[in-house]
């Protein structure tokens, strides 16, 4: 039977050096604070949003809730996004993604100002990823995965790593950081040939794909390390990732599991991400 990852232990570790961050900005009279900006109801942004606030709280992190009915004006969203720039109270904003499709999703993303985009979605942090200047903020899943590998001690350096996934929020952005990491890094997606053959071949297979069935069983090899990013939420509540996790955990070596994996580490280094902002504002003066 496989090892569970279990994403408890990594934000525990990540939550004591970001508890002792809070404490020393507050005794210089800063309180760090995260705005989260919801579009809508989606059971999934709902999840997160609930896990991200217990998170920051019991941190020591205030945070302030902007929500909006799925058939928000762009001009009132727009208005938002605007008001959180402005207000220097506000060290970060977790902007819930994806946004409706008949908003505009890139105004929306350069219109942030670019040191409060704890979650590397505006075009100048997702550059800093990619050429590896370490400059902005990584976006939290992707860093999340890096920060479970690092916890477990399982290697990077040298491993042959697939990629189930290719979107800006996860899929590509994880490829880079384990690319700067000296990983060997396949990049696949829903039109991939042969998908279950090169997803054999990876010693550590991170599937982020966004949709359940992508992976199935013919995916999985003993020895392998599985990290399951995605997050769906049944009808009746239960959350599963985008691996079914029965037939995976049989075979490989490690998996995280869902709930309890990298979700769990996901918000513990939006965490992190918001306190080192506030580290930044307040060197800065702002």
């Amino acid at each position: 039977m496989a090892q569970w990852l279990s994403g408890k232990q990594v934000a525990e570790a990540l939550g004591t050096e970001t508890a002792e961050g809070v404490s020393s900005l507050i005794s210089r009279g800063i309180l760090p604070c995260l705005a989260i900006l919801r579009v809508g109801d989606d059971p999934g942004d709902q999840s997160y949003e609930r896990g991200a606030v217990r998170r920051c709280e019991s941190l020591g992190i205030n945070v302030r809730l902007f929500h909006f009915p799925d058939t928000v004006a762009q001009e009132i969203l727009d208005a938002a996004v605007e008001e959180i720039n402005r207000d220097e109270s506000i060290h970060s904003c977790l902007l819930l993604r994806p946004l409706p499709p008949y908003l505009d999703d890139e105004a929306i993303r350069s219109a942030l100002a670019p040191e409060k985009d704890t979650d590397g979605i505006t075009d100048g942090s997702l550059a800093g990823v990619f050429s590896g200047s370490g400059r902005g903020f990584a976006p939290c899943t992707a860093e999340a995965c890096i920060k479970v590998l690092e916890h477990y001690k399982i290697g990077i350096e040298g491993k042959n790593v697939v990629v189930v996934g290719r979107s800006l929020v996860i899929g590509r952005p994880v490829a880079m950081l384990l690319l700067h990491r000296h990983a060997t890094v396949t990049l696949c997606h829903t039109r991939t040939k042969n998908i279950a053959e090169i997803c054999r071949q990876a010693e550590i297979l991170v599937v982020a794909a966004g949709r359940q069935g992508v992976v199935d069983s013919s995916c999985f090899r003993p020895g392998q390390v599985v990290l399951d990013v995605g997050i769906h939420v049944g009808a009746d509540g239960k959350i599963t990732g985008d691996v079914d996790f029965s037939q995976a955990e049989p075979l490989v070596s490690a998996i995280t599991p869902v709930p309890g994996g990298i979700g769990a580490v996901t918000t513990a280094v939006l965490a992190a991400h918001v306190v080192k902002a506030a580290e930044i504002a307040g060197a800065a003066g702002r």
